[in-house]
């Protein structure tokens, strides 16, 4: 993929991750528009140059709306990245957690079907273009504290592959974007040993540049996670993994 000369669209780039690719790709020598929730990081990214537009993947007509702005902006938009998410702790031996899984799943996995919808009548009548979407290493080795998170990104990339063979001849790539735990503000919390973000989003931006761009873009950093299964290790590594239930608050001591 060249990244010099794109016109990309992130959804949900207000921070972490997408804030950061956003700038990565702008200082690639593409053009960048952001979409998000949070009006003070958008006007923040709008102080550094980034066209932006408010944006809530959980409101169809929020999405819609968006659409219509961005494309207005930006008509030659050729690249679109669906980085919302919402990263949340769920007990599930307490009925109370299926609120925080209806959030997570309208969020990771809706929201991501939400903001393709909208977008791919323009890029397939353009014959040329890309979708990214971002699941996780969580969708292929579960962090047992929060297993929506990990149900809503196994199906994003379930859906990711499908998306890739219904587009195949329309000239509209599709790329899974497979983090692992990246030190953004977020992460930090949760896993003190994350990948930290700047090295992170070279790595990223490297693999991207590659031609042929990969279907997925996988650090070094997430291949225990990617072919766990694969490897034997998977079993193992999530009894490790489940040691992290004492971080849900009715477990602790």
């Amino acid at each position: 993929m060249d990244l010099s000369n794109r016109t990309v669209f992130i959804a949900g780039g207000t921070s972490g991750i997408g804030r950061e690719l956003a700038r990565r790709f702008a200082a690639a020598g593409s053009t960048v528009a952001i979409g998000g929730r949070n009006p003070c990081a958008l006007s923040e990214l709008a102080e550094e140059g980034f066209t932006t537009f408010a944006l809530d993947v959980t409101d169809r007509a929020s999405v819609t709306s968006a659409r219509a702005a961005v494309l207005a902006r930006h008509p030659g938009l050729d690249t679109v990245v669906t980085m919302s998410g919402v990263m949340l702790l769920e007990d599930l031996r307490d009925p109370a957690h299926f609120e925080t899984a209806e959030t997570t799943i309208d969020t990771n996995l809706l929201g991501t079907i939400r903001v393709i919808d909208a977008f791919t009548p323009h890029l397939t009548q353009r014959r040329a273009g890309t979708f990214i979407t971002v699941t996780s290493g969580i969708a292929f080795l579960p962090f047992p504290p929060m297993p929506s998170y990990a149900a809503s990104k196994a199906a994003v990339h379930a859906y990711t592959e499908a998306l890739r063979a219904q587009l195949d001849g329309t000239g509209v790539g599709v790329v899974e974007l497979v983090p692992p735990a990246v030190a953004t503000a977020d992460q930090h919390e949760v896993n003190p040993q994350a990948l930290p973000l700047d090295d992170f989003a070279t790595e990223v931006m490297h693999l991207l540049s590659q031609d042929p761009t990969p279907q997925e873009i996988l650090v070094k950093g997430v291949l225990t996670h990617r072919w766990a299964e694969r490897d034997g290790t998977y079993h193992g590594l999530v009894a490790q993994r489940s040691q992290a239930l004492s971080m849900l608050p009715d477990r602790q001591g």
